[in-house]
């Protein structure tokens, strides 16, 4: 039990995520990726006439079996699973991350930054709102979030999703290292 409930090596985990995508295509020639899921929920539970969910939902069905596997799967791993030891994080990223005024590392996510309380100020208003609207945004106008693309449009070699992964990356090292430190300090 204890092997499952402490982080696994890069590379143990990324094989094995690797191998989902020859799985997925060898026993029923589906995708991997989760960014169209919502579509699915929509198109199944909202009757609108509405042409972007007007389409044959059932036939990738299976997709909303998988999201839903990913919601039973992170609450076993949080309530049943979660390792109550300290979170490991690098010293250096602490150093960095408590000289920008982040001081709780309890957690996976820090509580001065991502909690209810802190969704009414202006810090955690655009981390909470301002950030996750744009992650949906960029995933429809990418078509595509990261694990479809980085992980099975590029397995199939597919040139847009290189270069959608290759601005995903971009995109991370901009905010990580130049707009970051200016949020952090609302």
């Amino acid at each position: 039990m204890e092997l499952i409930k402490q982080p696994w090596p890069w590379y143990v985990a990324g094989p094995l995520i690797g191998l989902i995508v020859p799985a997925l295509l060898l026993l029923g020639n589906k995708t991997f990726g989760i960014s169209g899921t919502l579509r699915q929920v929509c198109a199944a539970c909202i009757p609108a006439n509405i042409s972007f969910f007007k389409y044959d939902w059932k036939k990738e069905s299976w997709n909303l079996f998988f999201a839903a596997g990913i919601i039973i799967g992170g609450f076993i791993a949080s309530y049943l699973l979660s390792n109550t030891g300290q979170i490991n994080i690098n010293p250096h990223t602490t150093a960095l991350l408590q000289q920008e005024g982040v001081k709780d590392f309890s957690g996976l996510l820090p509580q001065d930054i991502f909690s209810f309380s802190q969704l009414f100020t202006l810090r955690g208003f655009i981390f909470i709102v301002v950030g996750g609207f744009l992650v949906g945004f960029g995933t429809r106008y990418a078509g595509g979030c990261t694990s479809g693309h980085a992980i099975m449009g590029i397995s199939n070699l597919q040139w847009p999703s290189l270069v959608a992964t290759g601005c995903f990356m971009i995109g991370g090292f901009v905010m990580t290292w130049f707009v970051l430190p200016y949020l952090l300090q609302l």
